[in-house]
């Protein structure tokens, strides 16, 4: 029964994260694939060929922010850009939730920003007790006329599932920067600590 056990375990080890991945690529390519909706009909791979082949909605998807991506960066494109940003910013509602989202989204996909750049190890929920955060900034506004400028933002990721969390500051000196990447680092947080990354000397921020 201990060797049943075992071949079971080591079964479920292999199998569970395949069929995690498998389900997770077949659900975010079916969603993709529903781009496809706004081409005319007899544009459809599908119409064309005869037959259902997954996988085109993500190309058409790909395209897409491709082309948005190259239009946005000339000098025009940022003009419409603008113009956009300024027309959502009028309407009640919207406003509120757009600017909120693109303030989030300018700060995780800018290439000068520097938010979930640095995985930190701080003291929380108490001193002594320590886990794993996430460098998102310095704290701004009237925060910095209370706590001055030798705080860090940081985000505090729940496991196993790290889009819930905490935001906390912390002074620099508490923090203790980790020489691992941020992927290592959310790895290390699913897992619950059961994947560790490789072993290196961490230095204090300062």
């Amino acid at each position: 029964m201990a060797a049943v056990r075992r071949w079971l375990l080591a079964g479920l080890l292999v199998l569970v994260p395949l069929a995690i991945t498998v389900w997770l690529l077949d659900w975010i390519v079916g969603t993709l694939d529903q781009t496809l909706q706004i081409l005319p009909r007899q544009w459809h791979p599908d119409y064309l060929i005869g037959f259902h082949v997954p996988g085109f909605g993500v190309l058409l998807a790909l395209g897409i922010v491709l082309l948005i991506g190259a239009v946005a960066s000339n000098f025009l494109g940022r003009k419409l850009v603008g113009w956009w940003d300024a027309l959502l910013g009028r309407i009640p509602i919207v406003r509120s939730i757009y600017s909120s989202v693109k303030q989030v989204s300018d700060t995780l996909f800018s290439e000068n920003g520097n938010a979930f750049r640095k995985a930190v190890l701080v003291q929380w929920p108490r001193e002594g007790v320590w886990t794993i955060g996430f460098q998102t900034g310095t704290p701004g506004g009237d925060v910095v006329n209370h706590l001055g400028t030798d705080y860090l933002s940081v985000y505090v990721p729940t496991t196993p599932n790290p889009t819930g969390g905490y935001f906390v500051m912390f002074k620099a000196s508490d923090c203790i920067e980790l020489q691992m990447s941020v992927d290592e680092a959310l790895t290390y947080v699913i897992s619950m600590g059961v994947v560790s990354p490789g072993n290196t000397p961490p230095k204090k921020l300062s």
